[in-house]
């Protein structure tokens, strides 16, 4: 018999070994207290997301309600599965007798983007910008099609989620429920 081969009790002994190991890390880890954060009902004080989380795109507007947006295609073009349709006609300025482009619809779906922001950072005018709200779900797909010239994004359903929402501490969790 050579050196390397185990006799049918070696096996046993060493299959008992690592059993024993096993378990040894399941009853250490049996006995930690466990922490758990109650999402739905505590996300208002505890849920803190990353300021850079991507979660849905949404246009920058002024203190009037105005986009920058000018109809210029670029974020359309820039995006690899057509998630951005943008529809925009050719108007003639009046007084200077250009022609201008001018913004129909600008229709995004959230259901097919894949948040990798080339639509963001090839926008000339800084129009369009990611927020960090991740609550988007809906029973109807229909829904996740968004015309973000129409809407006007007032923030998230959670308070100062733009700003990450509640302040972010390593380790610590509120597990009461309210």
């Amino acid at each position: 018999m050579a050196n390397n081969e185990k006799t049918y009790f070696q096996g046993i002994a060493d299959g008992l070994k690592t059993l024993v190991i096993g378990l040894k890390v399941t009853l250490k880890e049996y006995f930690i207290p466990k922490t758990t954060e109650q999402y739905p009902e505590n996300r208002k004080t505890t849920l803190h997301v990353s300021p850079r989380h991507r979660g849905r795109l949404v246009f920058k507007r002024d203190e009037n309600q105005a986009y920058k947006c000018v109809a210029c295609l670029m974020c359309e073009k820039a995006c690899p599965n057509d998630t951005i349709k943008i529809t925009s006609e050719m108007v003639t300025n009046e007084e200077t007798g250009k022609k201008k482009r001018q913004l129909i619809d600008y229709q995004y779906d959230l259901g097919d983007c894949m948040f990798c922001e080339l639509c963001v950072n090839a926008c000339n005018f800084d129009a369009i910008e990611f927020t960090n709200d991740f609550e988007n779900s809906v029973f109807d797909r229909d829904k996740l099609v968004l015309h973000l010239d129409k809407e006007v994004y007032e923030g998230g359903s959670l308070p100062q989620l733009i700003d990450g929402g509640a302040p972010f501490e390593i380790g610590k969790f509120n597990t009461k429920t309210k």
